[in-house]
């Protein structure tokens, strides 16, 4: 195959794609357009600009993405209530689908024929970016520099830079010794000290939560409204949806709410360590579920859990633009259309704790769960003909077993 005359490449501005724009002039002698997106990452992109325009880049691409990635990637993805591995919100793996999505529609807008990431050949998000970009754009040249070049460690691209004269920020705090990655849903840490699963990080790893042990010493309540299973409105104001989830950082970190340190498992194979901060996520997967709790038939809420993990592992492996995927999301989004209402949360270092759920669209029926007169409301004998009947295998299987 000849080589790409111009490529798209997916630029943060940081060490390793400031290396991979240089790289890719230099061994494709290809013209490189960049794409920066913002998904909430709260970092200023100033910088991206002028470090593009430095090495000839002529179609520079900084998108605020913030609103879509909640509302169209976020959102749907907390109405399956999806946690992988039983603990993992997904941060990281809901943001690569947009990214990889918006790439190929800058590619395919300024005449690219091939697309670059700079994913590691060890790492999940190689898998989701490139599956992401197969799906909408069949004929894609990917370009991976970790898969092809020899400058396999931060030793060797700091070397890269500065024989090519590549302008490394160095932060004002010295930076951190993790592998770090944010957006509005999350941070995550890897690398450093983390890669000995018995060690256990000092404080400072965390940026967007304080410690529990020094959040407040008293409880707050936030109350959270919901419709068709979105969260829309925080105290009773409405906000879009990345306005939402930005409130719930907010008072979640205050209150110490949402760290996690787990070992997965990546698609490659591979066991990895991290560490992740996911406040206004662990607030609302907790919300919805309240709601949820009085808005959804038992056999409709049973059935999610049933393919939540499922639903979560597509995420996880890079699948979100699968037909299996948009099949689930399809089945999940048709539970959803009765779960408004709102849902109060008591917060308290680093806990949550459901403190009341109302909705005109409710199945809990007061008059049929009472432990008080609910008369006749509910024929306590009919219990006795739908035991026997459910009892009967057991009891064939028992007499069975005697003989």
């Amino acid at each position: 195959m000849s080589k790409p005359r111009k490529i798209a490449l997916a630029y943060s501005g940081g060490l390793d794609t400031s290396v991979i724009l240089k790289w890719l002039q230099d061994v494709y002698d290809a013209e490189v357009v960049t794409f920066t997106a913002d998904v909430g990452q709260g970092e200023e992109l100033d910088h991206v600009r002028p470090k593009a325009q430095q090495f000839g880049v002529k179609e520079i691409f900084i998108d605020d993405l913030r609103e879509e990635f909640v509302r169209d990637f976020v959102f749907p993805m907390f109405r399956a209530n999806a946690i992988y591995e039983g603990e993992y919100l997904l941060g990281t793996s809901i943001a690569r689908p947009l990214i990889a999505k918006r790439l190929v529609e800058i590619a395919r807008q300024t005449g690219c024929d091939a697309i670059a990431h700079g994913a590691t050949g060890k790492g999940n998000d190689q898998v989701r970016f490139e599956l992401g970009a197969y799906a909408l754009w069949p004929e894609a040249k990917v370009i991976a520099p970790w898969r092809e070049w020899d400058l396999n460690s931060r030793e060797k691209l700091l070397a890269y830079a500065e024989q090519h004269n590549i302008p490394i920020a160095k932060k004002k705090d010295g930076g951190s010794p993790y592998s770090m990655d944010a957006n509005a849903l999350h941070i995550s840490y890897e690398g450093g000290g983390l890669e000995d699963p018995w060690w256990y990080p000092s404080d400072d790893i965390w940026r967007l939560t304080v410690n529990p042990e020094d959040a407040p010493n008293e409880a707050q309540y936030i109350t959270i409204g919901f419709e068709n299973g979105d969260a829309v409105s925080v105290d009773g104001q409405r906000m879009t949806p990345f306005e939402v989830l930005d409130t719930l950082n907010k008072v979640a970190g205050k209150h110490g709410i949402g760290r996690l340190d787990i070992v997965e498992n990546r698609y490659v194979g591979i066991k990895s360590r991290g560490c992740y901060e996911t406040p206004g996520g662990t607030i609302l997967l907790k919300a919805h579920r309240a709601i949820e709790s009085i808005c959804l038939d038992r056999e409709q809420a049973h059935l999610k859990d049933e393919i939540m993990p499922r639903y979560a592992k597509l995420i996880y492996n890079g699948y979100w633009f699968s037909p299996e995927r948009r099949a689930l999301q399809a089945l999940i989004d048709d539970t959803q259309t009765k779960v408004n209402g709102e849902v109060r949360l008591k917060l308290y270092k680093g806990a949550i704790y459901n403190a009341g759920r109302r909705s005109a669209d409710s199945l809990f029926d007061a008059s049929l769960s009472t432990f008080e007169d609910d008369h006749g409301a509910y024929n306590q004998k009919d219990a006795e003909g739908f035991i026997r009947l459910n009892g009967l295998r057991l009891r064939t299987a028992a007499k069975r077993d005697a003989r």
